[in-house]
């Protein structure tokens, strides 16, 4: 497999349309190539490139803040003394400052095919922008580390947020040069928008499923430390807006859920009862674990972690992380009608309450706390929004 960047770095002919024109390139720690060159290096090293700029999306070029709302500053690259404009800064989206320094922004990103995660609605952004300024936007595309299949309730109109760019499900199955051309025809945006494709990506292949496990793995952000995490994502994000930890502050960040005092052998037994098919395609062991920081710091946690990691365990079309994640929530709350289970704070600068900005409505929390509402009623406003979403998505596909 090759990479959209390793192809734009190789072939002279796909640079030729940018002759004259000032380059600037969004990137995060893993765009790299194989032999892991960032991205800016690699472009910087190109006679036939003149780049002006630089962009990091949230957590930095660098990738060095660790946590959801820690913003980063502009700077200057010592090295090549171009810009480097932050896009979680002061600024969400591109200033008119920022897009005169530039004629074509390459984006080169790994995402983790999660509607939560930022870099699509960083995409979103700088495509509006660019469509009103008159700029170019190339993506040099990268794998959907989890590959094709969609799962989730779509967000709802009117729950549009920062982490959550569009109608949506939470695991949109999509690259992200194919969410660009979708983004472009949904929001009807007019731009010179080109995307140079991945070389040799099997989304379905086993045993990776959507990574090459030839290729090393470059955490995206601080708390993606491997594939297993980015598997798990789509359900384990929702409890960004619980007061169970995920992880945070242990060697396994995503993979987790738990809480002191947290009885794991009743919660899936519970979850078993309830819907055994959501546990499908995984092994879920009960463990024990102490944040170092985050959530429930310095205190000894009940907890399950999700394993995907080898073919043993792992069933790529089986496993479904978003169910599997709602499904521990209903059978805490029905263990535990009072838990105080959601929590309440400004989720991405967000007034409104965390999971539901996560999910992109209210229609998940409701049904967690409703007694009477069965995991047949969520399946059944689930698959008609995922079969929706893969009929939309469809003419988007470049790789089939």
């Amino acid at each position: 497999m090759r990479l959209g960047l390793e192809r734009f770095l190789d072939d002279p002919t796909l640079r030729a349309p940018l002759k004259g024109r000032r380059v600037a390139l969004l990137a995060h720690p893993a765009s790299v190539t194989r032999d892991l060159t960032h991205a800016l290096d690699a472009l910087a090293g190109l006679p036939d490139l003149r780049l002006t700029a630089a962009f990091g999306p949230q957590h930095g070029l660098r990738g060095d803040k660790q946590d959801n709302m820690v913003e980063t500053s502009d700077d200057t690259d010592a090295r090549l003394g171009i810009p480097v404009f932050s896009l979680y800064g002061t600024v969400r989206r591109p200033t008119e400052a920022m897009l005169a320094s530039f004629d074509v922004l390459l984006v080169d990103l790994q995402d983790l095919g999660c509607r939560i995660y930022t870099f699509i609605t960083t995409l979103r952004y700088v495509l509006e922008a660019a469509a009103a300024h008159g700029k170019a936007v190339w993506v040099l595309d990268r794998p959907n580390p989890v590959g094709r299949p969609v799962e989730g309730l779509a967000l709802r109109p009117g729950w549009e947020s920062f982490v959550g760019a569009g109608p949506l499900p939470m695991r949109h199955g999509l690259t992200l040069g194919e969410l660009g051309h979708w983004f472009i025809a949904h929001f009807g945006l007019d731009l010179e928008y080109r995307v140079i494709a991945l070389e040799g990506w099997q989304p379905d292949a086993a045993p990776g499923h959507g990574w090459p496990l030839e290729r090393t793995w470059i955490n995206p952000s601080p708390n993606a430390p491997n594939l297993w995490m980015a598997r798990a994502y789509a359900g384990t994000v929702m409890l960004e807006g619980t007061t169970l930890s995920e992880g945070r502050g242990t060697t396994r960040p995503l993979e987790l859920l738990g809480a002191p005092g947290l009885d794991t052998a009743r919660l899936l037994a519970d979850m078993r009862r309830l819907a055994p098919d959501w546990l499908a395609g995984c092994a879920l062991r009960a463990c024990w674990f102490e944040p170092t920081f985050h959530k429930h710091v310095g205190q000894l946690c009940g907890g399950v972690q999700i394993h995907t990691e080898d073919a043993t365990h792992y069933d790529h079309v089986a496993f479904r992380p978003w169910r599997l994640l709602a499904l521990a929530f209903k059978a805490l709350r029905l263990q535990a009608p009072d838990y105080p289970l959601w929590r309440d704070f400004p989720y991405e600068y967000e007034a409104r309450l965390a999971i539901d900005v996560i999910n992109g409505g209210p229609l998940l929390r409701e049904w967690v706390d409703d007694p009477a509402a069965t995991p047949a009623e969520l399946e059944a406003l689930a698959r008609a929004d995922e079969q929706a979403w893969a009929d939309a998505r469809a003419p988007f596909l470049i790789y089939q």
